[in-house]
């Protein structure tokens, strides 16, 4: 049996950001009435700097940097060095959108198809990994650590589809759910291992070299799925990985999106761990060791 981490891959709210941008006030202190005196020489002029407009957070702008990014995550022509960046825009946006869902029909009816698609499709899985894990009262015990790059990873997912049948799609969103892509390293709750999170029993069974190896894993998880219904029937294997309707809702919703187009794996591999605690939204870092 295998089992989620506590990973929220889209927090509710920015909460470490924002609490810490309050704005403070400066007291002035009332003078006596001075002598009059002659005037000084008033200094030379100088050109006043020019304010820089304040970005309004409202759901025109989530409207324009979510169907912007989601665009452009899909385009054939974006250099690959610009997803990590696109990547935290597109997670930071879906952050706000979450914390005010009121925004939401306003963001749909302003974005593109396609990226209308893919706004519901993430928001919808979001909602299940959420309804799933519930809030943390403190950090978990995690090391975070860098993934493998996307092409490698893209690497292991076809080996295991070539040796399985399980579309690599579907392989891709588990352990985006289970560990972002295997950026978490440490045990589930209930002592899962791995990048795929496998029981010990489980990996005894289906494993062929390290649990922790992100190539034996994906391979594993692979015989895993094919050996309880996959590729014939998905749903019965996914939940046969995670019993809950809501993870394998979740693993579709995700899936759905890099079937429709495969760049939207590179959104997702550029998504950092957030962690929902009592006290609202932590992002843990590469190093990050609880």
């Amino acid at each position: 049996m295998l089992r989620a981490p506590g990973i929220r891959m889209i927090a509710p709210v920015l909460a470490i950001s924002l609490t810490a941008c309050g704005a403070t006030q400066a007291a002035t202190s009332a003078r006596p009435a001075a002598s009059v005196v002659s005037p000084s020489p008033s200094p030379s002029p100088t050109p006043s700097p020019t304010p820089t407009p304040q970005v309004v957070i409202d759901a025109a702008y989530v409207a324009a940097e979510l169907g912007s990014v989601e665009d452009a995550i899909r385009t054939v022509d974006t250099p690959g060095d610009e997803y990590a960046s696109l990547g935290d825009r597109q997670q930071r946006a879906y952050q706000l959108l979450a914390a005010h869902p009121d925004w939401v029909p306003a963001v749909l009816n302003a974005a593109s198809p396609t990226a209308r698609s893919a706004i519901q499709d993430n928001l919808a899985a979001a909602q299940q990994i959420d309804s799933l894990n519930g809030s943390r009262s403190s950090l978990p015990h995690w090391l975070i650590i860098a993934p493998p790059a996307p092409e490698v990873l893209l690497g292991y997912y076809r080996e295991a589809q070539q040796a399985t049948g399980v579309e690599w799609q579907y392989l891709a969103a588990i352990n985006l759910i289970e560990t972002n892509m295997g950026r978490i390293r440490g045990l589930s709750s209930a002592g899962a291992q791995g990048p795929m999170q496998f029981m010990p029993a489980t990996w005894a069974s289906y494993g062929r070299g390290d649990v922790n190896d992100p190539h034996d894993a994906i391979q594993a998880a692979g015989r895993y799925l094919k050996a309880h219904g996959a590729p014939q029937n998905m749903s019965r294997a996914i939940y046969a990985y995670n019993p809950s309707n809501l993870y394998v809702r979740a693993v579709q919703l995700y899936a759905q999106q890099m079937f429709a187009n495969e760049r939207a794996f590179l959104g997702y591999y550029s998504w950092q761990v957030y962690v929902q605690t009592t006290g609202g939204a932590v992002l843990l870092p590469v190093g990050f060791s609880g």
